[in-house]
């Protein structure tokens, strides 16, 4: 990790010091050649630092000094020109792997791909920026290619290619495919009013830290549930390690949770655990070109928790009467913040945060043979875990909190199937009145669960459907009949029915108009079985990663966080090692 970040590290020693490479006296700006006795004189001076290895440091510094020229010289020309300087990174087995291209930025992939193989002697290759491949067919300037990008190119025999190429559409096809189930899965559930069937029908409610129901404006619970509904599929992207696709879905639940108002946000930990997690998968998947916003999202998270908890986390211990449980949620906080110190060389402040991320790390790490003691009684490994961290440990307290936590638990559950149940008895009531399931839901939804008010709603609305409907028939009888007085001439049925009000004159009627009865019978009933299958199929399918247990999210194995607090010890030890 070290040698793969000494760039980005002394990039920000340099920013810090303001010290600008590809100006005197690190540059002659006649020749553009560097000046070598000030080179080495910071490279000695920043190996002592950081503690890297001087020959390291000194290719490190002149590959910096020598890309912001060349860079400062692109710009020059792109402003000039459009001309634009890609960066090509070759095969690694070319003794020299970076090449500049100069094109322009308006042709297809596959132009430039031709281009490549020409120049460099190259037969199958493909192209990827940023960690994505370049699809062929679209031009660079689509694909966010710009001036200075980095381009990696990939050498592929023909059966590498043709089995890659297929492997990629797929896996775009099978990922596209997913987000959009899931996303369709979770707006029909956003959607849901708690009208439908409740015997039948899944719906989701918004649940406070002890998983009881509150009470959110329609618009904001709607983007709330859409949210949520990401976060929870990212994260069960996460625990399958595909990082990656799980960001995708992180992404989406940000942006709906920035259609939440600002007071929600700062009553719900949910916002500042999401923004955790992005962070934490810019860490898995090595994305160093996420930093700066990786940085502000950390803030926000703090911010959050310190809104949500209060600033001793008083307002947590009030709602749940702990607070060891969210320690995690600390740990990964104070992690990913001296990860990020280091490598923007604030050592002092990374060595803080990292002891803070082992002083919770000794406290969150438990016990195997309390763990089996707690697990003989019954209780399962993941309330066993949670337990044992909320109550800092004590076997004796947990024991007590696990039991407790099951009985709240059951007591919200039976509350809501009674509710359930009521609404599924006043339904009941109100088919055997001859109305439908859908309709008598409906009703009830609007009138608070009041029977009676809910009949009278159902009586005006049929008595206003059922006018509508006279309306619309009446009109559409009107125009069949004018249509055969004049034989099918659009314009004099027109003109008959607009002098009549809408209407047929008496005279003009025909005895032997056929019935509105004889249409064909409606597919609609079908289609909506259809639809109702579907919209069934991707609501199971995305409430198979909302967790069952509402503290799903605290309970981590800390295998990841004990990896990542040894690679920063080892890096920060070297660094203070070498700086004494």
């Amino acid at each position: 990790m070290a040698e793969q970040h000494i760039q980005p590290k002394l990039v920000s020693m340099l920013k810090q010091e303001k010290i600008q490479l590809w100006n005197p006296p690190f540059t002659n700006t006649d020749t553009n050649e560097a000046g070598t006795a000030h080179l080495q004189e910071l490279a000695v001076r920043y190996s002592k630092e950081v503690g890297f290895p001087l020959p390291d440091v000194e290719v490190a510094l002149e590959d910096i000094r020598s890309q912001a020229v060349k860079r400062g010289e692109s710009n020059k020309t792109y402003k000039e020109t459009n001309i634009a300087t890609l960066e090509l990174m070759l095969p690694k087995e070319d003794n020299k792997r970076k090449h500049l291209i100069e094109t322009k930025l308006d042709i297809t992939t596959q132009d430039l791909i031709d281009r490549i193989t020409g120049e460099f002697d190259l037969r199958h290759v493909m192209l990827i920026v940023k960690g994505k491949t370049l699809p062929h067919d679209k031009r660079l300037c689509e694909l966010n290619v710009k001036n200075n990008s980095k381009i990696m190119i990939v050498k592929l025999c023909e059966t590498e290619l043709r089995n890659e190429m297929v492997a990629k559409e797929e896996k775009k096809r099978s990922d596209e495919e997913s987000l959009q189930r899931t996303q369709k899965g979770f707006q029909i559930l956003s959607e849901r009013d708690g009208s439908e069937d409740p015997a039948t029908t899944p719906f989701l409610e918004i649940a406070d830290q002890k998983g009881n129901p509150i009470q959110i404006p329609p618009a904001e619970k709607k983007a709330l549930i859409l949210a949520m509904g990401f976060h929870e599929k990212g994260r069960a992207l996460m625990k399958r390690k595909e990082y990656d696709m799980a960001l995708g879905h992180l992404h989406l639940a940000d942006e709906q949770f920035s259609k939440c108002g600002s007071a929600l946000l700062n009553t719900v930990d949910n916002y500042a655990v999401l923004q955790l997690d992005i962070v934490w998968c810019y860490r898995a998947l090595k994305a160093l070109s996420c930093l700066d916003d990786g940085k502000q999202r950390l803030q926000k998270a703090e911010e959050c928790f310190l809104k949500c908890y209060g600033e001793q986390q008083q307002r947590l211990q009030q709602i749940k009467g702990n607070t060891g449980g969210e320690e995690v949620l600390f740990l990964r906080l104070y992690l990913l913040q001296s990860l990020l110190a280091y490598l923007d060389h604030k050592n002092t402040q990374a060595v803080e945060k990292l002891r803070k991320a082992e002083d919770l790390y000794g406290h969150l790490c438990l016990d195997p043979e309390k763990m089996h003691q707690l697990m003989s009684m019954g209780f399962s490994e993941q309330d066993t875990r949670l337990g044992l961290r909320a109550c800092r440990g004590n076997v004796d307290e947990a024991a007590l909190h696990i039991i407790r936590r099951n009985s709240e638990r059951n007591d919200i559950m039976q509350r809501e199937r009674n509710k359930r149940k009521r609404r599924l008895e006043a339904i009941e009531t109100l088919v055997e009145m001859g109305y439908s399931k859908k309709d008598a839901a409906k009703a009830l939804h609007a009138t608070n669960g009041d029977v009676d008010e809910a009949y009278r709603h159902l009586l005006d609305l049929y008595e206003a459907k059922k006018s509508d409907i006279q309306t619309k028939v009446d009109q559409r009888e009107a125009v069949e009949a004018a249509l055969r007085v004049v034989e099918g001439d659009v314009v004099q049925a027109t003109q008959i029915l607009l002098n009549n009000q809408g209407l047929l004159p008496p005279d003009l009627h025909s005895p032997s108009s056929p019935s509105s009865s004889s249409e064909e019978p409606s597919t609609s009933d079908s289609t909506a079985s259809g639809s109702s299958s579907l919209d069934a199929d991707l609501v199971n399918e995305v409430l198979e990663d909302i967790p069952r247990h509402e503290e799903d999210y605290l309970d981590v194995t800390l295998e990841e966080e004990s990896e990542l607090i040894a690679v920063l010890k080892s890096y920060l030890e070297k660094m203070l090692t070498s700086s004494t």
